[in-house]
């Protein structure tokens, strides 16, 4: 279950991905699969190579990728969500969801 974001955010997001840019969005989340985490950030990109480049930086391997045919993406969580978005320095999300 996400919660914690507004539409305009999720509509800059879908914008940018299908617009073959990096782009980083982070929502609360519930799941009973991963205790203890609250928070995902997905990284997507429609440029399916590029996004594969961006995540081998981040040793992130493209068998993770969430296939979604418009929305390609990969779920970032815990400690490596935490370390990644600082890499790349998004810091209004760690500071909005207090990572």
């Amino acid at each position: 279950m996400a919660f914690g974001i507004n539409r305009e955010t999720l509509r800059t997001w879908k914008k940018d991905v299908q617009e073959g840019r990096i782009a980083f969005i982070t929502h609360f989340w519930l799941d009973d699969r991963f205790p203890g985490c609250k928070t995902v950030t997905k990284v997507g990109c429609a440029d399916y190579q590029k996004l594969i480049n961006w995540g081998t930086k981040y040793g992130l391997r493209k068998e993770w990728i969430h296939q979604d045919p418009s929305f390609p993406h990969f779920d970032l969580f815990g400690e490596r969500q935490k370390e990644i978005l600082e890499q790349e320095e998004q810091w209004e999300q760690i500071k909005r969801f207090n990572l």
